[in-house]
């Protein structure tokens, strides 16, 4: 919650109406059968996983197995489930940096080390070089990555591919940011590459503006991974409601047209940003997401600006190596709404 007077601009959340897909289908089953889905046994066979196969054919050209999808609720519990399974305290994990917030907390709790891959400022965009991985067992790609919004290509996908057969590495890649590349980038899903060391993680949520509908799925390349969960019981980690369920089919199958509307504005707004704040800010205009980071040149500037602009931003210090002198603005917005924040920052900054 933040004051009347102070514009939310932080979690990354869209303030706009949902697709009318998913209104809609939630409505009608509202109105009908709210008893047990068919599918609560066997979730590999229900509509959720063959959504997620068509969808990955239909717009990445990727084939992926309906059959090895499985259902979470979010991102956060899919990660450290797996974390749970295949890792134990000690074991590094490595992900590029600076790196959404919570991915970051999960390690420190669960005592998984660190291994920061770190992002660096490369004229209009970013780099990374990997450093060396011995001792880590897992590699955590968030492509596209949050928060500095930057597309990886085929040829440092195909790099970070090299390191994770060099380590023996599980590679658990977020790509819940896949739907909001902006041209002429192009989004490769890291399981065509090397599948069988692979687990997907994604969900409709955050293209589709579905943060509380609680539905994420991961797609278990890797069979050790597969093997461990399977020998789980059956509803220890809880299952997507019909709701859930339901709304990320709708928004997958049904829910495009919006989608590009809503990519029109996005696109309009990360190029706003860059006509009106100053160069001081030091923007680079992200490749993908509704995520603005922005180097401010000193810690604590998130408290500042919501203080004097009256502008809530995240703090760049919690995401990590990197974000120290950095805040991260949420531009899904309105282009009314997102001048008033540009005109409040100019001020305060």
């Amino acid at each position: 919650m933040v004051d009347q007077d102070v514009i939310p601009a932080w979690v990354a959340d869209m303030d706009l109406p949902t697709a009318p897909a998913v209104s809609e289908v939630l409505r009608r089953r509202a109105d009908g059968d709210l008893g047990y889905p068919a599918w609560l046994l066997d979730p590999a066979a229900g509509p959720l996983a063959e959504a997620f196969a068509e969808r990955m054919a239909g717009k990445f050209g990727w084939q992926a197995d309906p059959g090895l999808v499985r259902p979470f609720n979010d991102l956060n519990q899919a990660l450290q489930v797996l974390l749970q399974l295949w890792t134990r305290p000690g074991d590094g994990v490595a992900l590029h940096v600076p790196a959404y917030h919570p991915f970051l907390d999960t390690l420190s709790v669960m005592d998984r080390p660190l291994r920061p891959i770190q992002m660096e400022p490369d004229g209009d965009t970013w780099r990374f070089e990997v450093p060396d991985l011995s001792g880590c067992r897992v590699l955590l790609l968030v492509n596209p990555h949050n928060p500095t919004g930057r597309v990886f290509t085929r040829t440092e996908l195909t790099e970070l591919a090299e390191h994770a057969e060099r380590h023996d590495l599980l590679v658990i890649a977020d790509e819940i940011h896949a739907d909001l590349v902006y041209e002429p980038n192009r989004h490769i899903p890291f399981a065509t590459i090397l599948p069988e060391r692979t687990v997907t993680i994604t969900s409709a949520t955050k293209a589709f503006n579905l943060g509380g509908i609680r539905c994420s799925v991961a797609h278990l390349g890797h069979r050790g991974v597969r093997e461990a969960l399977e020998a789980q019981p059956p509803f220890v980690y809880g299952s997507p409601s019909v709701f859930g369920v339901e709304a990320t089919v709708a928004a997958w199958r049904h829910g495009d047209d919006w989608l590009a509307r809503t990519v029109a504005l996005l696109e309009r707004n990360r190029h706003t940003i860059a006509d009106r704040l100053p160069d001081t800010f030091r923007y680079r205009v992200p490749e993908a997401t509704y995520l603005a980071w922005l180097h401010v040149g000193r810690p604590g500037m998130a408290e500042v600006f919501e203080r004097e602009a009256r502008v809530r931003l995240n703090d760049g210090a919690g995401f990590g190596p990197g974000g120290e002198h950095c805040v991260r603005l949420n531009f899904a917005t309105t282009e009314a709404i997102l001048q008033e924040i540009l005109n409040r920052l100019a001020r305060a900054y």
